[in-house]
């Protein structure tokens, strides 16, 4: 019977072997989801792995990676697959895949690999990626020594962005980094041992630049500005050349833009251009302000955009950069924002100050570039020498912040929207030429007026007069509140004061929509003197009345209006 024996544990292995092969095909994952990079993977199996039980990454070949749930028994698997399709936890389009299916382990951190995939062709199985073997403590404290200061600083830097060290990024390992990198270890599924790996510190860096993926960060030299600085190439594309400026725009979703700024030039120069970029769109009002004498930067940031804006000068070349990024984006801009600063460097070319198209020449652009606009202007006059004006009130409803002549800024002092009145205060002293002298005597009907106004917004750099008559002491439906005019006004004119003929203001223009109704163009309406003024006791102001009526020569007239008529901005 001996002769029997080792046929026999051929039969026994054989069964054995066959059984588990046959256990294993009976057990089956739940693939949820297939990524093209191990970086996308690795992202969507920690996001499943907060919610979800035995998450799994797996490397598929051909250069996918797979999420799955598993294993689980084939008709259990079924079923669960089932029910986190209908609970909506995984997608719908999940599907049950056999454990041959999958190659190397990626997730779990450290979990064993799965076996690769039997099969009975000749071909070779792809080769799995190649892992840099872990080191010891004392190996791994011996790497660490061969670390620069710049790279040890970027570990307590990846330290402190997960949330692991809030010290000083000195690039001294003491107890405070050790006790982090124990920290980080544990979190990721290494043993704590205070010392990280290469490969550990190799996954800290991983993780700590994984934001910046799809961004393309890559450095750009142009050869026409005399700069180089990486940039987010693949969500950017150079746009175009208006002097100082080369353009670079956004190529998708990303809404993000960048500026190169040369240009030659003094200090003087460099003080023109931190003047004028400060009126441009892509700088909003509200940010840091620092000029030098050899350099400036402008920040600013509003519910769509957040700018940086840094310029130097250096050897009679004005060069620099702005960075515009969507509000919200915070982690990834100022990583980018740091990236550029880095490697921000120049040569001695510089941009020719006649490289401006003549599409970028307006009014409205600076080298192509937008001028930041008010939502809303108005005509507006100073009722009093402390610099307090009158204006329209829907001018300056819902407003961020309300400037006179671009420059000075004003606060809303009392409103009355049933008249359609506004008082504004200076936020700091000002000294007008003049201010107005309301008319507190009844004037004659038909007698000439005129409206000072800026009728076209702040395209002219002074108000304009437009004549008419006074054709009623009361609006349309008897309201003894108003004065109805016969005088073709502008919706630019809207608050600015109404004169006789003596240069007294008989009150202040209104706006002429009227609901539903289209008046003739040639009828607008007046806030009356005396309700104005009634306005002044809860504003705060002293105002000037007269009974004197009088005849003014027109240049006199004109003048007057000039130096009391100021235009009303009204900004997000």
């Amino acid at each position: 019977m001996t002769r029997f024996l080792p046929a026999l544990i051929a039969v026994l292995f054989l069964t054995v072997t066959m059984t588990a092969t046959r256990a294993a095909a009976q057990q089956a994952y739940i693939q949820i989801e297939a990524q093209p990079s191990l970086t996308q993977a690795e992202q969507r199996v920690r996001d499943y792995a907060t919610y979800l039980a035995d998450v799994n990454g797996f490397a598929l070949g051909g250069g996918w990676y797979g999420i799955a749930l598993g294993p689980f028994a084939a008709g259990e698997a079924d079923a669960l697959r089932r029910q986190l399709i209908g609970q909506g936890q995984i997608p719908g389009d999940a599907y049950l895949s056999e454990r041959a299916d999958y190659q190397r382990r990626f997730w779990p951190v450290g979990a064993e690999a799965a076996p690769a995939p039997m099969t009975d062709s000749a071909e070779a199985a792809p080769a799995p990626d190649p892992v840099v073997p872990d080191e010891t403590p004392r190996q791994a404290r011996a790497s660490e020594a061969q670390l620069t200061r710049a790279e040890r600083e970027a570990l307590q830097v990846a330290l402190q962005w997960a949330g692991f060290y809030d010290a000083a990024i000195d690039g001294a390992f003491g107890r405070g980094t050790r006790r982090s990198m124990a920290g980080w270890q544990t979190a990721n599924g290494f043993e704590p041992t205070g010392i990280l790996t290469t490969r550990q510190r190799a996954e800290l860096l991983r993780q700590y630049n994984a934001v910046l993926d799809g961004l393309g960060m890559r450095l750009v030299t142009d050869t026409r500005a005399g700069i180089s600085i990486e940039l987010p190439m693949d969500a950017l594309a150079f746009d175009s050349v208006e002097a100082p400026f080369v353009q670079y725009g956004p190529t998708g979703d990303l809404p993000v833009r960048v500026l190169l700024i040369s240009q030659p030039g003094d200090r003087t120069t460099m003080n023109g251009l931190y003047e004028i970029m400060q009126t441009l769109e892509i700088v909003p009002l509200d940010g840091e302000r620092e000029r030098a004498q050899s350099g400036f930067l402008l920040t600013g940031a509003n519910a769509r955009i957040v700018s940086h804006t840094e310029v130097r000068l250096e050897d009679g070349a004005i060069k620099g950069f702005t960075l515009i990024w969507p509000a919200g984006d915070e982690e990834r801009r100022t990583r980018v924002l740091a990236l550029m600063r880095q490697s921000f460097a120049t040569t001695d070319a510089v941009l020719d100050p006649a490289a401006v198209s003549g599409e970028a020449q307006s009014v409205d652009l600076v080298s192509g570039l937008r001028v930041r606009k008010p939502k809303v202007t108005a005509s507006g006059f100073f009722v009093d020498n402390g610099g307090s004006v009158v204006t329209s009130a829907a001018a300056v409803e819902a407003c961020a912040r309300i400037t006179i002549e671009d420059d000075f800024e004003m606060r809303l002092a009392a409103s009355n929207g049933d008249l359609g009145v506004a008082v504004l205060r200076p936020v700091d002293a000002l000294a007008p030429r003049g201010y107005a002298a309301f008319q507190m005597s009844t004037p004659r009907l038909q007698s000439e007026v005129a409206v000072s106004g800026y009728s076209f917004g702040g395209v002219l750099s002074a108000p304009t007069l437009t004549f008419g008559r006074l054709e009623d002491l009361r609006g349309l439906e008897g309201d003894t509140r108003l004065k109805r005019l016969a005088l073709a006004s502008l919706p630019g004119d809207a608050g600015g004061p109404v004169f006789d003929t003596g240069g007294a203001v008989l009150g202040m223009l209104l706006p002429r929509e009227d609901g539903a109704r289209q008046l003739p163009d040639n009828v607008s309406f007046a806030a009356q003197a005396d309700e104005i003024m009634a306005l002044f006791e809860d504003a705060g102001v002293n105002g000037q009345s007269t009974e004197q009526v009088a005849v003014m020569a027109p240049e006199d007239l004109t003048s007057l209006a000039t130096g009391i008529t100021v235009l009303v901005s009204c900004w997000e």
